[in-house]
């Protein structure tokens, strides 16, 4: 009969011979049964949400341009003031912001490259000034050995910024990572300032002495000012280009490296400034410096040609770089005389 209930445990229900306590497990089974790609739906939807947590929020919070010209590094009494800062951007750089450059491809921090770049910047010019002291300012008239402290310093300082401690380019074994070897380097500029702090380190403070220091560095920003000119308006046909972001952190770097300790080495050089009568020469020269290194802009444009409606931060950043070139080098020529 049609419409029959539940009677006992082999009575029909709603018409059908199955047994009512047969059709409610596999109703259960039904509907606890997911699809193989719902699996791998969900699987893809997890990976999601933790590369955007995990490299999106957690390595943006690792995203640090410190380039704070009020910086103030502890110094040494009766050592040098730029030696102090330089010290005082190793510690802040490599130890307590952390050092990026070397980070791999797993750190949360790995997709972005703007605080790796400046960070490289700024040990570029701790490094040429390092070379600097050793090769001009720690010698008596150029003529005395060189410093074993500066010479181990500038050593560790010119080691490449991107080696992590596992190179399996080079070998299989593990290797001293970047970081170590800066630390190693502040540790031997410290040495320096203490011995020079005690009278038993040299520091030249000659007119010569300095110009010749300016006239390197100068160079330096020269060649580095050369590399931003070819990559003007290079975008591919578009504004945007990562190379040229490259390139600007880098630069900006570098340019608050050299702003912040040639800064202190005028404070070190004070008198010859004073004698020469260049101080409003020498602060013309900072304040370059300092202007290149506080552009950052929200995006870097490399608008392709000087009738572009877009900026070109590259070209802003070169002006006031080539500008600096120019003042150091007057400064220089007038410590020279």
């Amino acid at each position: 009969m049609t419409g029959d209930t539940l009677v006992g445990d082999g009575d029909r229900v709603g018409g059908s011979d199955r047994p009512a306590h047969e059709g409610a497990p596999l109703a259960a089974k039904k509907a606890g049964r997911t699809r193989p790609g719902a699996w791998f739906v969900r699987g893809v939807a997890a990976l999601t949400v933790f590369g955007v947590v995990y490299y999106g929020v957690i390595g943006s919070l690792a995203h640090r341009i410190d380039n704070d010209v009020d910086f103030a590094a502890a110094e040494e009494p009766g050592g040098s003031a730029a030696v102090s800062m330089a010290i005082g951007l190793i510690q802040r750089e490599v130890v307590d912001n952390g050092w990026m450059p070397n980070d791999p491809w797993f750190a949360p921090n790995a997709l972005l490259d703007n605080t790796p770049n400046f960070q490289q910047g700024i040990m570029r010019a701790i490094a040429r000034f390092s070379f600097e002291m050793l090769d001009q300012i720690a010698r008596t008239r150029g003529s005395s050995s060189a410093d074993p402290d500066l010479e181990r310093a500038t050593g560790f300082l010119q080691f490449p910024g991107d080696v992590w401690f596992l190179d399996f380019e080079k070998s299989w074994l593990p290797t001293i990572p970047s970081e170590d070897q800066y630390r190693a380097g502040l540790r031997a500029l410290q040495a320096y300032n203490s011995r020079l702090a005690d009278g038993r380190a040299v520091f030249e403070r000659r007119a010569d002495v300095l110009a010749a220091t300016l006239s390197r560095i100068s160079a330096d920003l020269g060649s580095q000012s050369a590399t931003l000119e070819n990559k003007v308006g290079q975008a591919g046909g578009w504004i945007f280009s990562t190379r040229a972001d490259d390139i600007f952190y880098q630069n900006m770097g570098m340019l608050y490296g050299y702003h912040m300790v040639l800064s202190k080495l005028g404070e070190d050089f004070a008198q010859r400034i004073e004698e020469r009568g260049i101080r409003a020469l020498w602060n013309q020269a900072m304040a370059s410096l300092r202007t290149a290194a506080q552009l950052q802009p929200l995006i870097v444009v490399n608008a392709p040609g000087a009738d572009s409606i877009f900026a070109n931060h590259l070209v802003l950043q070169g002006f006031y770089m080539k500008r600096a070139i120019l003042q150091l080098e007057e400064v220089a020529s007038a410590l020279a005389i």
